[in-house]
Formats: structure tokens, sequence, C-alpha cells
């Protein structure tokens, strides 16, 4: 992300002005029109490893209770794309980095693999796009010449199928490609990028579809602490002298993640392309890290996701393209338990694995996007597999220091049974977690309990 050079420039940022500059009309004109074909939404990402996964058809029965009607698969899983039949939820279907060599390499394969992932599906399954390989511009860059043919032969038989219009394709990039991204109106895709960036977008631009970009506020902020403020990463409300300002063309940024999509649309606009929108395939933070993270924590992750899913349904789009809004896909709904170290890749997740939110989002008023921000009843449990000795001391704070009511859980009180410190630390712990007006972080106990929708005070 060029970070020395970012470190300095991001400081151009902090400059107070009053002076909003615009973009040209024929910019304004070819984006908008893009805006009309569809409302901006709030999507999902859904990783799979996960301990007992919900099956397809509860997964299913999840994302509709949870009002959730755009996710994105990494893969084309038959079984889930099988249970979204007739579930009116639109799909982002994904082509692994480790199959672009074949499809890339045999228009049989291409045509093979559209019959085989959507054409078998479609229109029961409604897939809404195809997101060719994953940042493999970044990751495996001997694969990079294979990207465009792999797009282009996956479209030609979309062609054949006659789908080419319903179903967009295109590729997710690391926000790596962008270089010196602040201020966004100096920014750059890496030169020597180009001779496959430049076909990319023409062929996006071509056929009306979206430039996907995995687009972190969090690694902005962690590579760059001291110099870019959390409040600034996590969409706090600021006053107009704690706004970026970008000293080119004096538009004003209340935030990060605007500032990254801009800096992408100036870079587009610099390969003389101006009629590709920017869809963010992935953003988020996390709610857990080591040491080495310590801004990974149930509030900012709160924060984030409940100012950002706000922020896309504001359609107040960004100071460059205010016109247009941009959708996201938020990184992710469950947390990845089985991915391995550091321990924030595990805990990036809304939801654990059984379902249960990791923490509630603050979004009323944002629609009717993820229902359990509309519900009440919520309560605090003890995490099972955890160690007695561990489950204990969080008891004893609880009942201690966090001065929960911990007297129905005493000798002869109406739950004292079962008598065992798992039960009587999920009622300790949901009795603080009320007492807190379940506020974001109150339900945590250093890792060991989890928000449920079953009261525990019920013996």
């Amino acid at each position: 992300m060029a970070d020395s050079k970012l470190a300095t420039l991001v400081t151009l940022l902090f400059i107070f002005s009053t002076k909003v500059l615009t973009t040209t009309a024929e910019e304004t004109v070819a984006i908008k029109k893009q805006q009309d074909q569809e409302q901006p939404f709030v999507g999902v990402n859904i990783g799979t490893d996960v301990s007992n996964l919900l099956s397809p058809a509860d997964l299913v029965s999840f994302l509709q209770l949870q009002k959730i009607t755009h996710i994105r698969l990494y893969d084309a899983d038959s079984d889930i794309l099988r249970a979204l039949a007739k579930s009116q939820i639109r799909v982002i279907v994904g082509v692994p980095n480790n199959q672009l060599l074949a499809i890339g390499s045999s228009n049989a394969t291409s045509a093979a693999w559209i019959d085989r992932n959507v054409v078998a599906y479609y229109p029961d399954t409604l897939i809404a796009g195809i997101a060719v390989g994953d940042e493999v511009l970044t990751t495996i860059p001997s694969s990079a010449p294979l990207l465009l043919p792999a797009i282009e032969s996956l479209y030609n038989a979309l062609v054949a199928s006659n789908l080419h219009t319903q179903i967009k394709i295109s590729t997710p990039h690391a926000a790596s490609i962008v270089l010196d991204p602040f201020p966004p109106s100096q920014a750059f895709f890496n030169q020597s990028l180009t001779p496959i960036l430049l076909p990319l977008i023409q062929f996006l631009s071509k056929t009306s579809s979206p430039l996907m970009m995995n687009l972190y506020s969090y690694y902005v902020f962690m590579q760059n602490k001291g110099v870019v403020p959390l409040d600034n990463s996590l969409f706090k409300p600021l006053t107009p002298s704690k706004e970026m300002v970008d000293p080119n063309t004096l538009l004003h940024y209340t935030n990060v993640l605007d500032a990254m999509i801009d800096a992408v649309y100036f870079s587009i606009k610099n390969l003389n392309i101006t009629d590709v929108v920017v869809l963010v395939t992935e953003s988020g933070w996390p709610s857990k890290g080591d040491s080495k993270e310590p801004y990974a924590t149930i509030d900012n992750a709160d924060t984030y996701h409940s100012n950002l899913i706000k922020h896309v349904f504001d359609r107040s789009g960004t100071p460059l393209h205010p016109e247009y809004t941009s959708s996201i896909y938020i990184y992710e709904l469950f947390n990845e338990d089985l991915r391995s170290s550091p321990v924030s890749e595990a805990n990036w997740g809304l939801f654990y694995g059984n379902s249960t939110p990791v923490y509630l989002l603050h979004v009323s008023g944002s629609g009717t996007f993820l229902a359990n921000d509309t519900t009440n009843q919520t309560y605090c449990v003890a995490m099972d597999g955890v160690d007695s000795r561990t489950l204990q001391a969080a008891l004893d704070w609880a009942c201690g220091p966090g001065r929960a009511n911990c007297s129905e859980i005493q000798p002869g009180e109406d739950c004292y049974q079962p008598n065992n410190v798992k039960n009587h630390a999920s009622y300790a712990f949901d009795s603080y977690y009320q007492k807190e007006g379940k506020a974001a972080g109150s339900c945590d106990f250093k890792g060991v309990a989890m928000i449920t929708t079953s009261d525990p005070s019920k013996c």
C-alpha cells in the first residue's frame, strides 16, 4: 500500500477548506446511469471455514430472517445454490484462483463451468454476478496473464446462454493495486499492472460491469496509526476541522472508505475511462485480535459496521461522486473459527457459526437489513467448551466488581440448580449484560461469553 508515501500524503488531507469541487457533467451522467439500474445495498461474504456451519437450508432461512438480500460466495457451492432457489436472495458466485488456468486456457472448460454453476440454477437461483478469482494481481501475479482471457471466455459462455445482460462478470482486487491513494486526486494504478488493468477496465466499460475492490479502512488505520485518526476510520461524526481535505480538489472527506473509493475512481479516470462504477466486494473490521491488533475490538467492529450500513443506506455517495453510492459486501457473515493465526483472521464475522450475533449492530432507521438489531430479546450466556476455571474467574468478576445480580444462583434459590459453573456463569453474564443496557462489549468476559436468543434466567 506504499506505506511510507501514504503516511506522508495523508497528512495533506487534514487541511481545512470550505470549497467543494464537483465532477464533470459527462462523468456524472455516466455514473448516474449505473445508479439507476439498482438501489445501493449491503451484502455479506460467506466463508465456510466454520465449525458446524449451518446446513444450506438453514443458512438460507437465516439469511431471510436477517433480511439479507445479497451474498457473495467464494466458490459455486452446489448445495447452497440449490437451497437459494426461489429465495429472491441475489448471489455472486466465485471462480477460485486455482481454476483460472483451466478456464483461461480453454473455451470448452469455460462453457462447462457456466453450464454447471450458472445455467443449472438460474433463474430459480438469482445469480447476479461472477467474481473470477480473488486479488489475483497481488496474490498470484504469475496467473495475471490468464485473468482477462478467463473473464472473456466465461463472458462468451454467458452470451451463448443469453445471460450476459443479467449476470455481470468481474474480478475483485486488493486496495494495494492503487498507489499514492491519499489524497485521492493523485492516486493511480500500479503502472506495472497497466497492461492487464487497462484492457480489463475497458472490458468492464463495454459490458457495463463494475470494478470489484476489497477495501479495508481497518488496514489503512493500522498501517498509519498517528496519521489517520480512528474516528475517521470508523465513520464517526467529525467537526469540520477534522475532516480530510484533498488539497488538489478541495473535496472534503469525513471517512477513510470514501477516500479509498474515490482514489479508485481517480485511478480509473487516469486510464481515460469514466463510466465504470466501483463495487466494494469486501470491507469490514475484526472484533478480536492479539496484542499486535489492539483496535480489533467488539466496540470498534460494531461501530464500523453500524456506521457503514447507515452510510450506504443514506445514499450520500462519495465527495467525488455524490450521485452514486457504491454497494458494499461486509466481510463477513460468520466468524471463521477454523482460520489460522493471527487471532483476527477468525474474528471478522457479524455472527458466530451457530448464528448467534457476535454483537448487536446499531442500524435502526436503515431499513430492515439485519433483523438482529430490531429485537430486544437477546441475552448473554457462557460459550460451550470453555474450561471451568476460566468460567469461574469470569463468574466471580460478574458477581463481584461487575455488580451483576447473582442472588438467584445462591444455594437454595430458584436458579441454583443445575449447580454447575456454566449455568451459573450464564445467569451472571446475562444479569450484567442486561444491567449495562446490552451495550456493545458488555457480553464478552474476555472472550468466554456470547449473545443468544435463549433466556438463561428461565430456570
